[in-house]
């Protein structure tokens, strides 16, 4: 019997990509459902493909940088399903690409409003309703980029590793006062997400100048690099999650990474900058 089975479990950024595979999977496993997203439209394509499960499914706009929304929304499905077992920390978006030295103040707002923040607030709001249900779990999406970092890429490095490291604190604490809630914290590597592609477009939006470097770049992550399908990364995730793991690397990327950086901690910095030169002269 999946242990997931009857549980009611929340997930944010369930409009594509991870969130809608993880919604679609738990659905699968016999779970009632809280989806959400600030994308309506394809949230709604999500609760389509949810219609046709035994699943019983909330769905709500949400914006997880809000949080007087997220606590609202915590109350009302734990209103509406009795109790809550499981959060899926998932909403997130790619940063600004640039270096730390160009990025604004502002880019590290925008990120870290929804990426870092928003696993603490869906943390904070639903953690007393997992409490309650005798058996709950959080589970976070951190990132290879929660223990790898890589130039370009500072405002979603520092969210993710900071996700990770409050996931090991909450962890802890759990575990110190034998509270009924596990944690787990998840590494996906390169999954098939419109998340590069999004974060292009959000730029080109703002007005900010987009080069054919650029697009190039997103062109080769796109096809080289995001290649793992969303619905094999849930499984992943799911099954981590069913087996008590506090820790789960997605796709042999995140594993290898993983060893990599265990090994050479003090000259990774430089084999990533190497890397990521070779990568930006093929694109420029």
């Amino acid at each position: 019997m999946s242990k997931v089975k009857g549980k009611v479990a929340v997930v944010t950024g369930a409009g594509s990509g991870i969130g809608r595979a993880l919604a679609l999977g738990l659905a699968e496993r016999g779970a009632q459902l809280a989806i959400s997203d600030v994308n309506d439209a394809g949230l709604a394509e999500t609760a389509a493909l949810l219609a046709s499960t035994q699943a019983k499914v909330h769905t709500a706009h949400l914006d997880v940088a809000d949080r007087a929304a997220v606590e609202a929304y915590a109350g009302e499905v734990a209103a509406h399903f009795g109790a809550v077992h499981q959060i899926y920390n998932n909403a997130g978006i790619s940063g600004s690409g640039g270096t730390i030295l160009d990025a604004s103040l502002d880019d590290y707002d925008r990120l870290l409003a929804i990426n870092l923040w928003g696993v603490l607030h869906g943390t904070k709001a639903f953690l007393p309703h997992l409490i309650a249900s005798g058996d709950g779990h959080v589970i976070n999406i951190s990132s290879l980029n929660g223990f790898m970092a890589q130039p370009m890429l500072g405002e979603y490095v520092t969210a993710k590793f900071a996700v990770r490291g409050f996931s090991e604190a909450l962890a802890s604490e759990m575990a110190l006062s034998r509270t009924p809630v596990k944690v787990t914290v998840v590494h996906p590597g390169g999954v098939h997400t419109n998340i590069a592609t999004a974060s292009l477009e959000d730029r080109e939006r703002r007005g900010v100048t987009v080069t054919d470097a650029d697009r190039a770049r997103i062109k080769l992550y796109n096809e080289k690099l995001l290649v793992m399908p969303p619905e094999k990364a849930a499984k992943i995730i799911l099954d981590g999650v069913e087996s008590g793991k506090p820790r789960v690397l997605v796709g042999r990327d995140a594993k290898a990474v993983d060893l990599f950086v265990r090994a050479v901690p003090r000259f990774y910095p430089r084999l990533v900058a190497t890397f990521t030169k070779r990568v930006l002269s093929r694109t420029g």
